[in-house]
């Protein structure tokens, strides 16, 4: 679907060997991508051989942006590895995060103000896709995943576990601090306001693929109706939880806003939320356990994302309201960061409706976001292509309602090129 609406061809430009006019770097990456569907209890060995065999394939043919050869190839990576590095430490600490979170009680006691029926479900989508518009929305997907554990006695449904990574992509799609991508607009100039327009598109496509999602979670496993009567909540660990967040989005604004000229050479972020947890583990032990597990999820995201940073991409279609939409498609299954970095180089475009469709789409397959790997890593059964479509095909008809329903409120209007990051911090301070 994706690629009828952005051509492959209008994508890469880059000279090499192509098969029917597909250049064959992309060729691999889709078959990557055929192999973790088709082998989904197999993800990780898929996606480091394919790593390795499109690595292989340009260091002996292609060559990359940064040059040919193994040369080439580590001075890729050294250009990569800041984003790398702060995926691997939000993953992880994170996962750490969402066990004190739930070891804290907090959510057994969440029956008490849920209704006892689908509208709890769908309340606790809305708490996820407020969540994640201030916190990062890996933080956002986990905490959401621990609260329905919990509310569900372990037994949450594919399709809800594809609403709460939808909840909170939405939710970070319209707030430049609740995703990597519009944390880029910011840094680029792009005013919050702007990006805040996507709140409209994100909160119709809420309502559209929340409530069958809640509906269908509770003829699977109906939510809690009673608490435990001695239940007590462990204050320090929600203190611990809010530290680890507090100390994270602090680094994220004052690094961007004060010194966005160092922010991309080290994962400033990731360092504070391990700081956060190391510092407090003296109060409360963290769960290391968890960490051999969230490892091989966060290995899977990292090959991905290192594999499509790889793909001849230099070029995209002329920015419209048709390009943004496909752009959406796109990003299940490529990552977004790249695509975001070329749409601000190349301007024109409504960059509400941008955050909207590259921060939502990837919530169409399970690998497609940061958010669905981490909450796969909780509950290992939504990794499987064929059931997240199954059970979660309404999230593809949400992205597409509240594209078309914010093109028919607010209509596209394309935005002035990003300001250089000069005057923004000038007008920031």
């Amino acid at each position: 679907m994706c690629m009828a609406l952005i051509p492959v061809s209008a994508l890469a430009v880059a000279e090499g060997p192509a098969v029917l006019g597909i250049p064959v770097d992309f060729v691999l990456f889709g078959l990557i991508l055929l192999g973790i569907a088709l082998f989904h209890r197999q993800t990780l060995p898929v996606a480091l051989i394919g790593l390795v065999t499109i690595a292989l394939y340009k260091i002996a043919f292609t060559g990359f942006k940064t040059g040919p050869g193994v040369t080439g190839f580590l001075v890729h990576v050294e250009h990569e590895w800041v984003i790398l590095a702060n995926l691997l430490c939000l993953l992880m600490g994170f996962e750490l995060l969402s066990r004190h979170f739930e070891k804290s009680h907090l959510p057994v006691i969440l029956p008490k103000y849920l209704p006892h029926d689908w509208k709890g479900g769908f309340l606790l989508l809305m708490i996820v896709w407020v969540l994640s518009s201030f916190l990062d929305n890996i933080a956002g997907a986990l905490i959401g995943g621990a609260m329905a554990h919990q509310l569900f006695r372990g037994k949450v449904h594919i399709g809800f576990l594809a609403a709460i990574v939808a909840a909170s992509n939405a939710g970070g799609a319209w707030s430049v601090v609740g995703d990597t991508t519009t944390t880029m607009m910011w840094i680029a100039g792009i005013s919050p306001v702007v990006v805040f327009e996507a709140i409209i598109a994100s909160s119709v496509a809420l309502l559209v693929f929340g409530i069958p999602a809640a509906i269908e979670q509770q003829k699977y496993s109906p939510i809690l109706e009673r608490t435990h009567q001695h239940t007590r909540v462990d204050v320090t660990r929600i203190g611990i939880v809010g530290l680890i967040l507090v100390l994270a989005i602090a680094t994220n604004v004052f690094v961007n806003l004060r010194f966005p000229d160092v922010a991309p050479r080290f994962p400033f972020i990731g360092a504070a939320v391990w700081l956060a947890i190391l510092v407090s583990a003296g109060l409360r032990r963290p769960d290391w356990e968890v960490l051999p597990e969230a490892l091989k999820g966060s290995l899977f995201l990292l090959s991905l994302v290192l594999c499509a940073s790889m793909m001849p991409v230099e070029k995209l279609p002329v920015a419209s309201w048709q390009s943004a939409l496909g752009l959406g498609f796109l990003s299940a299954v490529f990552d977004n960061i790249p695509l975001t970095a070329l749409a601000l180089k190349q301007g024109g475009y409504d960059w509400g409706f941008l955050a909207y469709a590259v921060g939502f789409g990837g919530s169409m397959m399970w690998f497609g976001s940061s958010a669905g790997v981490a909450i796969t890593n909780m509950f290992p059964q939504g990794r499987s292509v064929g059931q997240w479509l199954r059970h979660g095909w309404w999230l593809a008809v949400a992205y597409v309602v509240g594209f078309f329903v914010m093109l028919a409120v607010w209509s596209w209007h394309p935005d002035a090129p990003p300001r250089p990051r000069t005057e923004a911090v000038e007008q920031a301070h």
